[in-house]
């Protein structure tokens, strides 16, 4: 018994390896058969896109890889009609009449459904030139490229633009600025001392008619965007980007302005007929919104200087009078101070100060409150305006205007901010500021105009950091920098760097 059991213990483990022997054969074949058959259908496809695209080539060589060229099928448009040569899809005259006239809302920003859209290609005004370049232009433009002839009626007089022959002049006149912008802004820089250091950098004029004020910022160091609706006749901003300054089309009425919160050193209206104490002073919380800590709000015009002023206003000095009172307290209430005022300019400053915002917190009766955490204060893409104030987040506490490096040092300094965009950070910029370095270079090489006086205007329609804009920053050229309003939010750095931007869905 002992010796039967152990002759037949080898017997078994031979037939155990044979059994594994034949089943790793199996498996190999079975996987060398698969193979055959995914190299077959792989060779298949490559040999099928080969044979359809190549058509140019008789024999290719076996050892040469074969590139497919891009097949792109052209599309043609039909040129539209005169008519067009003003169009505005979004905020077209032609269709304002199906938009409530609430706080002139039909003048926001409303596009057509795809079925109203208008595939054609705009035709440029008869006559039209290549604009005037860049710095002449600030002073004149053809006037065949932007023939409005009704603003050049109604504002001659306040030496807006003069029509001499073919061209119209910008003398550099507004309803507050008699003696022209330039002594007006030297007023405003006596006021506000930070507008000469590098301190204030980025600004908005709200309102901004031809946009002289935002044009003679720029020899100053300050880039203002100029902000005005279409109106019945026409865009003013018009004027505005053929002279090469910055603007953008729009109006403070229901919806939030496209930009984030704390991004504007500096904003301005001189005389532009917004009601800032109406509909409990919601305008003005729009402008806190989108001023930084620190950063001023300017007036000139009514009610300011009232007791001077109120016979040309067509109004009493009483009136006058209370509705400066009525916007002192309003402003008070959302935390501004009043900082400076002489003859016709006004300045308030928006307080960094926490404890301002504690307040109005505490107090459940304030008016305005403190707004609550529902909606996210960057959010400015067809967003509805909001009767409370946007305060200070614990998360920034480095974004106002007395904490952040002066200008042109803040372009270089990766911000504060950059923490809140997914993936950001301090060497993410620096990466992405080298990367646009070498891309201009190349782009410069194949349009040699960028970077001389031929290119004035410019849009980056996809920006990250405005890294684009940062490696064109010694160039005669403003850059609108875009972000997608459905992407990673990284405006609010752009205007942290001290340049400017907008959020577009396009």
């Amino acid at each position: 018994m002992k010796s039967g059991k152990q002759s037949s213990q080898p017997e078994k483990g031979s037939s155990r390896i044979l059994s594994l022997t034949i089943l790793f054969i199996a498996f190999c074949g079975f996987s060398f058969y698969l193979g055959g058959i995914f190299c077959s259908e792989r060779h298949k496809i490559e040999v099928k896109d080969v044979t359809r695209t190549t058509t140019t080539k008789a024999v290719a060589s076996p050892k040469e890889p074969t590139v497919s060229p891009i097949q792109v099928k052209s599309v043609s448009f039909p040129e539209c009609g005169s008519e067009f040569q003003d169009y505005t899809p979004c905020t077209d005259p032609k269709r304002w009449k199906k938009y409530g006239t609430h706080r002139l809302s039909f003048l926001e920003r409303h596009c057509p459904a795809v079925y109203e859209k208008s595939e054609c290609l705009i035709p440029p005004p008869d006559g039209y030139k290549p604009p005037i370049r860049w710095p002449k232009s600030r002073e004149q433009c053809w006037y065949r490229n932007v023939p409005y002839d009704w603003i050049n009626k109604q504002k001659s007089n306040q030496h807006w633009l003069q029509k001499e022959g073919d061209k119209f002049h910008f003398p550099g006149g507004g309803t507050m600025f008699p003696r022209g912008v330039s002594h007006y802004v030297d007023l405003m820089q006596d006021l506000i001392p930070g507008m000469k250091d590098g301190t204030v950098r980025t600004a908005i004029d709200t309102g901004c008619g031809v946009a002289s004020w935002g044009g003679d910022l720029l020899d100053r160091g300050i880039l203002s965007l100029s902000l005005a609706p279409r109106d019945n006749h026409e865009a003013q901003v018009q004027f505005a980007l053929e002279r090469g300054i910055p603007a953008i089309l729009g109006i403070i009425s229901t919806q939030r302005l496209p930009f984030p919160s704390n991004a504007f050193d500096m904003a301005h209206c001189s005389r532009c007929l917004i009601p800032w104490t109406e509909f409990g002073g919601i305008y003005l919380l729009e402008i806190h919104r989108i001023v930084r800590p620190g950063g001023f709000w300017i007036l000139s015009g009514p009610p300011v200087n009232y007791n001077r002023r109120w016979r040309g206003w067509n109004t009493t000095m009483e009136d006058q009078k209370s509705d400066y009172n009525k916007l002192q307290t309003l402003l008070t209430s959302m935390c501004f101070k009043k900082y400076a005022q002489k003859d016709d300019i006004a300045v308030w400053q928006k307080l960094s100060d926490k404890s301002c915002y504690d307040k109005i917190a505490k107090n459940m009766e304030a008016y305005p409150p403190k707004c609550d955490d529902s909606i996210e204060p960057d959010s400015a893409w067809y967003t509805p305006l909001r009767p409370c104030v946007v305060g200070p987040t614990s998360k920034v506490k480095n974004s106002g205007l007395g904490s952040i490096p002066k200008w042109p040092e803040r372009l270089n300094v990766a911000p504060e901010r950059i923490g809140d965009v997914h993936g950001g950070s301090a060497s993410g910029l620096k990466h992405d500021d080298g990367k646009w370095k070498n891309r201009v270079k190349h782009y410069k090489k194949i349009l040699p105009g960028l970077g001389t006086d031929k290119i004035r205007n410019v849009m980056d329609m996809n920006t990250v950091y405005g890294g684009f804009a940062a490696a064109l920053i010694e160039d005669p050229v403003w850059v609108m920098n875009v972000v997608s309003s459905y992407s990673a939010n990284s405006l609010p750095v752009v205007f942290d760097r001290g340049l400017i931007g907008t959020y577009h869905d396009w």
